[in-house]
């Protein structure tokens, strides 16, 4: 890490913002602008979907915009954000909320795109991938095999989605449970890694795991009640220490989870950019990480869980840079990296930006 910490103010958005302070690393915007890209974050806690940038004049800039509940991000190309202008000498990108879907209360976490331009979501409530409806809330296009049917009960939790090749490939669970909030009771260990296209089970054991993301040929997920970050070593491949359950012949049957780095919080958002990862931190949201192996690891360690990201060196295992909020902010759901533009800026849908930008679709 470079260079002593930093404070950063955060654009004033709502009436009654939540009190928070903003800091970060010495060096994380020159590895942003190294990394050619800014880093954007939701917290449905707050209500807000942020976006970290540079400044003309090199500063940090911090913006935030108003939505309901943010939860999953997905950056769809070079100018389209999928999430769950009114452009001026500050900021160098402005996503408009163009095209909202009304599906109801679904829970709905982790979003993704397909090859396709068909938006896939993970449907935590009816524990499916569910894709949009334009008659119905949702229409279901996969479940896990140990899910009986499409109920209305969060069964398993599902939450986590990493895409391949314009797939869902693989998804996260906090259990295989099959009645309604069992998944509650497997917390400390029942967690799951499915791959989506043979339905099996390439990973257990894990506690409250989040965020698969598949990156450069590897599969990556966080272990939340550990707060652990790490890859999923997929059966037949094998690592150094790697250790899991052998079939009959000897190989594999499950993947092994190898952790990377431990991070100091519940963890939730992932994104890559080369060799770095960039890792969503929360708080406990009741004072304590109550029966997780995280709780008893940050005692060990003498540490408080914290809020915000780090950026974790994948070759070295440690954080080099990293961006926190104190204050009434304490969790985070998703990361995302914007390509290309170094301060972006988003409209809340209930702002009076959105109403009264006019953009005009150039003629063919």
């Amino acid at each position: 890490m470079s260079g002593p910490a930093q404070q950063v103010a955060a654009s004033r958005v709502a009436a009654n913002p939540p009190k928070a302070d903003y800091s970060l690393s010495g060096g994380l915007l020159s590895r942003l602008a190294s990394l050619g890209v800014s880093l954007a974050f939701t917290s449905y806690q707050s209500g807000f979907l942020y976006m970290l940038g540079r400044g003309p004049a090199g500063g940090a800039q911090l913006h935030q915009s108003e939505m309901p509940k943010p939860m999953g991000l997905a950056l769809d190309g070079p100018d389209r954000l999928v999430l769950s202008s009114r452009i001026n000498q500050l900021y160098d990108a402005c996503f408009m909320p163009r095209t909202q879907h009304v599906t109801g209360q679904l829970d709905a976490h982790d979003v993704g795109v397909t090859g396709e331009g068909e938006i896939i979501f993970v449907n935590t409530r009816f524990n499916c991938l569910a894709t949009l409806s334009t008659r119905h809330s949702f229409k279901p296009v996969w479940k896990p095999d140990f899910i009986s049917e499409i109920v209305d009960e969060d069964r398993c939790h599902l939450n986590g989605l990493a895409m391949r090749d314009g797939r869902p490939a693989f998804v996260t669970a906090v259990s295989r449970s099959n009645t309604i909030d069992g998944w509650r009771d497997r917390r400390a260990d029942g967690g799951v890694v499915i791959e989506v296209e043979s339905g099996k089970v390439v990973c257990e054991g894990l506690s409250m795991p989040h965020s698969p993301r598949w990156h450069e040929g590897r599969l990556y997920v966080l272990n939340a009640g550990t707060g652990e970050f790490g890859e999923v070593v997929l059966p037949g491949k094998g690592a150094k220490g790697a250790k899991g359950a052998k079939d009959t012949k000897g190989a594999a049957a499950t993947g092994t989870f190898r952790p990377i780095a431990f991070c100091p919080g519940f963890l939730r958002g992932l994104a890559f950019k080369g060799n770095y990862a960039f890792v969503g931190l929360s708080r406990p949201r009741y004072q304590r990480f109550e029966g997780l192996e995280l709780d008893q690891r940050l005692k060990s360690a003498d540490s408080e869980a914290w809020c915000g990201v780090q950026v974790i060196d994948l070759a070295k295992g440690s954080c080099v840079d990293w961006f926190r909020i104190d204050g009434d902010i304490g969790e985070l759901y998703d990361v995302e990296l914007v390509e290309g533009f170094a301060c972006p800026m988003t409209v809340s849908p209930n702002s009076p930006d959105a109403a009264t930008l006019i953009t005009v679709e150039p003629e063919a």
